[in-house]
């Protein structure tokens, strides 16, 4: 999946203000509304946008995004927080990597480390990792979804709790203000779960746009992880939060 410039900044755009609206987006872009409501329907056509009368929103709420789409999303952004969460993780460490596609950048950050052991049961960073003799993929078993490669389901669980390791790397699809971490599938809920329960230093791997969007199922608390690394944080009681349970934060924006 392509996208132009003007496609891309409109989702930025609308990740930025929660929504984009015809007449502003021609006026900005200096075309006719007509030009506009095609790349408004465009951008639905590939779910990166939700129309409304109007325009479009960001989406949120809880019908999840597809795989491309969410790798699309704050590409950078994913870069730059999987590089800090590699520079964490040393070499000859064990660790868990959960799905999501911001896990899948630490992923690809980790791939220049040496005697590594990876647990995962993301079929996207087994796939990626398998290659280096350096590094040593474990895979859980289990029901494979479709849409982006996870691993979830009572086998997986299962399968997670035998081990005990030095990392965990794990992501969410929402972040409440309260400091809920939220997801859609609760099979995928109970992995992430065991992995929380069985390792020693939790690093939540999350770009900001996770604290615009909603999702039905709790994974945990904010205060359970040890490091949350983003790219910004903007909500004071995040910010409360993690001070007060001695979570540390680092933002990728400001470093």
């Amino acid at each position: 999946m392509f996208l132009s410039p003007r496609h891309a900044e409109i989702i930025q755009m609308a990740k930025d203000h929660g929504r984009v609206l015809v007449d502003d987006l021609a006026t900005h872009f200096n075309v006719t509304p007509q030009t506009i409501r095609k790349d408004l329907n465009d951008l639905c056509d590939q779910r990166l946008l939700t129309r409304i009368h109007g325009g479009a929103l960001f989406p949120s709420g809880i019908e999840n995004m597809e795989y491309e789409a969410r790798r699309k999303i704050a590409a950078d952004e994913k870069e730059a927080i999987g590089s800090a969460a590699a520079r964490l993780i040393p070499d000859n460490a064990s660790l868990f990597i959960n799905i999501g596609t911001t896990t899948e950048a630490v992923s690809k950050s980790l791939l220049d480390h040496n005697g590594l052991m990876v647990i995962t049961n993301n079929i996207n960073v087994a796939n990626r990792m398998r290659i280096y003799p350096s590094i040593e993929v474990v895979i859980a078993g289990g029901v494979v979804r479709g849409s982006d490669g996870g691993i979830v389901g009572e086998a997986a669980v299962d399968f997670i709790r035998q081990f005990k390791v030095d990392y965990a790397v794990i992501g969410a699809s929402a972040i409440d203000h309260d400091g809920a971490l939220l997801d859609f599938d609760f099979r995928e809920v109970k992995v992430a779960q065991a992995i929380i329960a069985n390792a020693r230093h939790v690093i939540l791997v999350s770009d900001r746009t996770k604290f615009e969007r909603t999702a039905p199922v709790r994974i945990g608390h904010l205060s359970q992880v040890n490091t949350f690394i983003t790219d910004r944080c903007e909500i004071p009681s995040i910010r409360r939060i993690c001070e007060e349970t001695e979570v540390r934060l680092i933002e990728t924006a400001l470093e």
